[in-house]
């Protein structure tokens, strides 16, 4: 078996659910030790970084025989949960694809960094520059990992490889999370004049909501990603029938694009709710923004973009002569963090289906192309 694939079912077959998302859940110190035994097999040095406690970020080097640029590798360690999968951890392959929770998400790519490692060691080394293999935590909820992980290493350029169908991704959407709680006043249900219902004043809220929404959708669209957008995710509120509720709670997402400014979504529902005062001297509400990350965006013809693209029309063989189309993605990943820091980067990743789903699966044969661009670009570009 390939060494690529074989490190791809051995990662699969780790439980390493986020116990940020699914509390009591296993977390990334197993699957750290996973990724610790192997760097160290290929002959890396490897140092281990505590972002929080029992949450370790894996960090390889492969240094070159001389001075030249630097290039990092990062992907992250963490899954979601696995409720409704019947066996998330077992790494079936069936008719050419890889099935099984992080498949896709990213222990695909995970491998591919690595394993591009692999081949550079095994095949002589670097004759330049620094290769870096960052394996961080949490990504999939607050990025602790990623947010460590730039405090002590550095890198002329970064790959993040979350899955990408091959393409080149040079920017990706950003997210603010903003709770928003409605006051009435506790009463019998029999009593109108004595109760003010807060999920009805909820309702007036909601009901802006989905006005600015329309209206973020329908404005100038982002060339790559599309427009920003917002919607209602988890909301609470009253206890019992026959009482009016004397609170409501909402959370709530706005999704970010480049050129909107920090903290956009929570001047946007302070407005909202200004505007609701001013119509209802008697309405209560207020607003937190209680955690956001940016949006991020290199220039399509950045230096990496182009030397990523070249890398994959050479490593390709199902099309020899066709580099990777320049994408946008959807969702937000830890690139946003890298780039913040300094690093310039970019998204290149395997081809798959299933992200967050019940039934998630990799391409084996996009894996090993991901593997053999990632090879490709490093001995280009650590000179």
């Amino acid at each position: 078996m390939d060494p690529t694939i074989r490190l791809l079912k051995q990662l699969i077959a780790i439980d390493s659910i986020n116990p940020s998302l699914v509390a009591g859940a296993a977390g990334e110190a197993a699957i750290a030790r996973a990724v610790v035994e192997e760097l160290r097999s290929i002959g890396l040095a490897v140092e281990i970084q505590e972002a929080a406690p029992g949450r370790p970020n894996v960090v390889g080097t492969l240094e070159g025989r001389a001075p030249g640029r630097s290039l990092m590798y990062c992907g992250h360690i963490d899954t979601v949960g696995v409720s409704g999968m019947t066996r998330p951890f077992d790494p079936a392959e069936r008719e050419g694809r890889i099935h099984g929770r992080g498949s896709q998400d990213m222990k695909s790519g995970v491998a591919a960094m690595i394993g591009a490692a692999r081949v550079i060691a095994e095949s002589g080394g670097l004759e330049t520059g620094r290769l870096v293999i960052a394996c961080v935590v949490d990504e999939e909820h607050a990025s602790i990992g990623a947010d460590a992980l730039v405090t002590r290493w550095r890198a002329d350029g970064g790959v993040v490889t979350e899955p990408t169908e091959l393409a080149v991704a040079v920017a990706h959407k950003g997210f603010e999370w903003v709770e928003i709680e409605t006051e009435g006043r506790a009463a019998h249900g029999s009593r109108p004049r004595e109760g003010r219902d807060a999920i009805r004043l909820m309702g007036r809220v909601l009901g802006a909501l989905d006005a600015l929404d329309r209206d973020l959708q329908s404005r100038v669209p982002h060339a790559l990603l599309g427009t920003a957008s917002l919607h209602a995710s988890v909301i609470a509120g009253g206890h019992e029938l026959s009482s009016y509720p004397d609170r409501c709670h909402l959370q709530m997402e706005r999704r970010t694009i480049p050129g909107e400014p920090p903290g956009v979504a929570g001047r946007e529902v302070d407005a909202i709710l200004e505007r609701l005062r001013r119509e209802d001297a008697e309405f209560r509400g207020a607003a937190k923004v209680t955690f956001g990350r940016p949006p991020h965006e290199i220039v399509p013809d950045h230096a990496l973009a182009r030397a990523m693209q070249e890398a994959h029309r050479t490593s390709a063989p199902e099309h020899p002569s066709t580099s990777a189309p320049v994408i946008g993605m959807s969702f937000w990943t830890d690139a946003a963090v890298l780039s913040e820091a300094g690093i310039p980067s970019v998204l290149y990743g395997p081809t798959g289906a299933g992200l967050h789903s019940i039934e998630e699966w990799v391409d084996v044969q996009s894996v090993l192309t991901c593997r053999d661009a990632l090879v490709s670009l490093a001995r280009d570009w650590c000179r």
